[in-house]
């Protein structure tokens, strides 16, 4: 058998969570497997009898503190932010911290039914059986209510808004009416939602404030320092390349410092001096992204290369990155190429690598 390419968090930090859970003396909300002190521990880092725990979010403590408090309420929690700022990352983490058990995930997308959200039915079984328990196929959300469990929500302003609001009595009166049985689902204590959305991808379809209203939004915001972004992207790298097999990136530093920089600083419209102006593509720039860029150079530099890291492995990566909209982005990625990146003489080898693969 083929390993697993991704556990579950609940799997993969399961050492974690039992030495967190085997130290925790504080009081735990209903139904939850950690208090929140330590669930707080277990996204921020720390040490517990001698086991590290290692970060899952590197951000502000008060804002993780603020959404495990809320799920310990009867409100239910919106992640926002642009894209790559760990959104479902951290909604998988509490999820499996709070319930030990993260698969309870609807996905949302244009093509989002009702029934992701409510319930749906075996139809063979209907037609044999007419409507019935047996024909009744619950929807992940569903399934957490009865649980007493974490329900996670994937880019809920993706879906249609009429699928949206199949959600408002689920939040408001904590239970799924039935009307096929003429019964309903009440929430078990320890029943919560985790949703997450952005606000900058095309296809958006506004929260109605009904919905709005009964949710507790923290905005996730991209890393503060440039330090913080290289510890995020160089710590999420050694995880995949290990998982992937590719070789340890401890040589990699220096590249995955350019690589943050670039973004930083195409991000911000400014140099990390201050002292020039950039033109900002029409991407986001991501950390997320950032680490792809860099997992893929490790590849090339495995397959095709000596397994260090070059600027030639990352050149490629960063230019996919940068250029969504082949005219503007194009225009933008080569005035930073030569006002920039030309200007810094410990940067030429990195320089010529973008020319050569730009043409």
């Amino acid at each position: 058998m083929t390993e697993v390419l991704r556990p579950h968090a609940e799997t993969e930090y399961a050492e974690e969570l039992a030495a967190l859970a085997a130290a925790d003396d504080r009081a735990r909300p209903p139904a939850w497997q950690l208090s929140p002190s330590a669930v707080v521990t277990y996204l921020l880092g720390g040490q517990v009898n001698g086991v590290e725990i290692t970060p899952k979010y590197v951000g502000p403590r008060r804002l993780i503190e603020v959404a495990v408090a809320t799920l310990a309420t009867d409100r239910a929690l919106l992640l926002l932010g642009v894209p790559g700022t760990a959104k479902t990352w951290v909604s998988e983490h509490l999820a499996a911290a709070i319930s030990g058990d993260s698969t309870l995930l609807v996905q949302g997308t244009a093509g989002t039914a009702e029934e992701a959200i409510r319930y749906g039915w075996n139809y063979a079984q209907l037609i044999a059986q007419g409507p019935s328990e047996g024909a009744l196929v619950p929807s992940p959300v569903q399934r957490a209510m009865a649980d007493a469990k974490i329900a996670r929500i994937e880019e809920l302003t993706r879906m249609p808004s009429d699928v949206q609001d199949a959600l408002i009595t689920i939040l408001s009166e904590k239970t799924l009416p039935i009307p096929e049985l003429a019964t309903e689902v009440q929430a078990r204590k320890g029943f919560n939602v985790i949703a997450t959305a952005n606000d900058r991808d095309k296809g958006i379809n506004e929260l109605s404030s009904a919905l709005r209203r009964r949710f507790n939004t923290v905005v996730l915001p991209l890393p503060e320092s440039a330090e913080d972004e290289v510890g995020i992207v160089s710590r999420r790298v050694a995880q995949l390349g290990s998982a992937l097999e590719l070789p340890p990136a401890d040589d990699a530093l220096d590249e995955i410092r350019r690589v943050v920089t670039i973004f930083r600083e195409l991000r911000e419209g400014r140099t990390e001096d201050g002292r020039t102006a950039v033109k900002s593509p029409s991407g986001t720039l991501s950390t997320a992204e950032a680490i792809s860029v860099v997992t893929g150079g490790l590849a090339l530099a495995a397959h095709f290369g000596d397994g260090v890291l070059r600027p030639t492995d990352v050149a490629g990566g960063i230019l996919g990155a940068v250029i969504k909209d082949p005219a503007a982005d194009r225009v933008v990625w080569s005035e930073y190429l030569e006002t920039v990146v030309r200007e810094r003489d410990d940067w030429a080898p990195f320089y010529r690598a973008c020319r050569e693969i730009s043409g």
